[in-house]
């Protein structure tokens, strides 16, 4: 069996540099993905068919990112009962607003974990799909808990800092 992997779509390539958070943390944390240009509304058969294709291969949890009617993440999870976790994109006179409410209001029986709107929602969403996996990959699991440990020190370290030139510590 094929090592699982994460699927990250997007609706348009002017996604990609908010997903560059979420490509970025799934290489750091060692977790093998794909990326697609895919749309619910422009190619729906193109992401009926790599959905499929995705799945068959080993894809373990999607991450789909979309902006203003945000319906990607909702053609993917009505398309598999892979986990899919999707991002809202801050664009459109709603900044991102609208792809909010559209990504988590999924009809019952078809869920789709949302993250915050724009960056911060990419990155998450890695972290998220990591400890999906880590469910089940002892080394990944482990490779998270040494990021916020790292995480934790980084802020302590910062604080020490604040109090020696605050002359408090």
């Amino acid at each position: 069996m094929s090592q699982p992997f994460v699927a990250v779509l997007m609706g348009s390539d002017s996604d990609l540099p908010v997903l560059q958070a979420t490509l970025d943390t799934l290489e750091a944390l060692g977790v093998p993905f794909e990326v697609r240009i895919t749309s619910a509304h422009r190619t729906p058969e193109r992401t009926h068919a790599y959905v499929h294709d995705a799945e068959r291969r080993g894809c373990a949890v999607f991450i789909c990112a979309a902006g203003l009617a945000a319906h990607l993440a909702g053609t993917v999870a009505g398309l598999t009962t892979r986990p899919v976790i999707g991002i809202p994109m801050d664009a459109g006179p709603l900044n991102g607003m609208d792809a909010l409410l559209s990504t988590v209001q999924m009809p019952g029986g078809i869920p789709v974990a949302c993250v915050a709107i724009g960056k911060a929602g990419a990155k998450n969403a890695a972290y998220l799909a990591a400890q999906m996996l880590a469910l089940s990959d002892d080394a990944l699991a482990e490779r998270l808990k040494k990021e916020r440990q790292d995480n934790a020190a980084a802020v302590e370290r910062k604080d020490a800092e604040l109090q020696t030139r605050l002359g408090n510590g």
